[in-house]
């Protein structure tokens, strides 16, 4: 098992995760409406997505490999209204028994080292024709894309858990071979806020059937 400790970020992101604007909020509801069956979630977190999974899920995987945010998200996982199970593992190398029905990406994969390697992995966790659910921040354009730029190189991924602002996830997501069949783009901070993490992409992605 692998596990990556990052303490600065992990009390940095219990403080802002516990404060998450209600803009935010509705968007992790709407990433999760819907879902049923078995589901990993990636990157848990303190386990902020847990309370919003809807009755028709019947297990939740959630992956958060820093020690400090799993043992929150275990504690969270004892009030969650489904069954979850908190695993220290690292994406990378986390093994599936058997297909999951639905991966659910929020707010991480800005942070993996390798995101195509990592969502052709997670194709591969799904069974034919299970959904990808993703609620990521996006690459900007103009100002704001500059703004992401410097904030990439220089102390944004190093102060925030390896966050880089200006992927451009949803090209990702389709060339690792998912199918998008719904995304749209949403502020969840006003546009004039000088941060490069306030455009929020949610969609939903497929793994094709044949």
């Amino acid at each position: 098992m692998s596990s990556l400790e990052n303490p600065f970020f992990a009390r940095i992101w219990t403080v802002m995760s516990g404060r998450e604007p209600e803009s935010l909020r509705r968007l992790r509801e709407e990433n999760l409406a819907g879902l049923t069956g078995r589901v990993l979630e990636v990157g848990a977190g303190t386990g902020t997505n847990f309370a919003h999974y809807p009755a028709g899920v019947t297990e939740v995987v959630a992956i958060e490999p820093e020690p400090r945010l799993a043992a929150i998200a275990a504690r969270a996982a004892q009030s969650a209204p489904v069954p979850v199970t908190v695993s220290k593992d690292t994406v990378e190398d986390y093994a599936a028994d058997e297909p999951f029905d639905a991966v659910v990406c929020a707010l991480v994969l800005c942070s993996v080292d390798e995101p195509d390697a990592v969502l052709r992995q997670l194709l591969s966790m799904l069974k034919p024709g299970g959904q990808l659910r993703y609620l990521e921040h996006v690459a900007s354009t103009g100002p704001r894309a500059a703004l992401q730029r410097v904030a990439d190189a220089t102390v944004w991924p190093r102060l925030l858990g390896n966050c880089h602002t200006h992927r451009d996830t949803e090209t990702s997501i389709t060339d690792a071979g998912f199918a998008v069949s719904r995304s749209r783009r949403q502020w969840a901070l006003p546009a004039w806020v000088p941060l490069p993490v306030t455009e929020f992409a949610v969609g939903q992605a497929m793994r094709p059937r044949a």
